[in-house]
């Protein structure tokens, strides 16, 4: 099971490098769009971020727990994987990680953003949603794909929320290193780490 947990994070770095080199180019791109604007782009990525996770998360466990058969899959325990690793770990990498990330830069505006709080209904159906396509359709390479890049872009305008002005120069760097790890980890915890945690034997590599 480590085997596999090392290697799915080596797996996921150079496409985590690449999600936060866009993040970057969107930072440039948007970094004069003010706090509304922010906001509204940050719930509109936070929400399928939890979507592509929940999809991700438990996808991996069904497609080892019960790969062949999902009649022998236990739904309580794929709901409340699904749900705890998207919900749980895409408040930390896009709204959690972010604001102390503000606060240790000393940015204006710095205020945490929990999506499940501001806008339950949106959130929670966007995790129930997610696991039930994961229940019938247990594919998670492109949902991890794309959720690392939606986790990234999440981050991003929250962060966009909490500037008060023009951008430091140095903050780019900064900014870069932070939303690697903001979302390398977390990501891969929820996509990969958390479901395997459960399964009693990997038997099956996930598609």
């Amino acid at each position: 099971m480590f085997k596999i947990i090392r290697k799915e994070l080596k797996a996921h770095a150079p496409f985590t490098f690449f999600g936060a080199l866009t993040g970057i180019i969107f930072m440039f791109l948007f970094k004069d769009i003010g706090r509304e604007r922010a906001e509204s782009l940050f719930y509109v990525f936070h929400p399928l971020h939890v979507l592509l996770s929940a999809i991700a998360t438990a996808g991996l466990y069904r497609s080892y727990q019960c790969p062949t058969d999902k009649k022998k899959c236990n739904i309580f325990s794929l709901l409340l994987i699904g749900y705890i690793g998207a919900i749980g770990i895409a408040t930390l990498s896009d709204s959690l990680m972010p604001y102390w990330g503000e606060t240790l830069l000393k940015l204006p505006h710095a205020h945490v953003h929990v999506g499940f709080m501001e806008k339950p209904l949106l959130i929670n159906a966007m995790a129930i949603i997610g696991i039930t396509i994961a229940y019938s359709n247990p594919t998670t390479k492109f949902p991890h794909y794309g959720h690392v890049l939606l986790s990234t872009w999440a981050s991003l305008f929250h962060i966009l929320m909490a500037l008060g002005g023009v951008i430091n120069p140095v903050f780019y760097v900064i900014i870069f290193l932070f939303l690697f790890v903001a979302v390398w980890l977390p990501c891969c915890v929820s996509d990969i780490i958390f479901p395997l945690l459960f399964v009693k034997e990997a038997k099956h590599e996930h598609k």
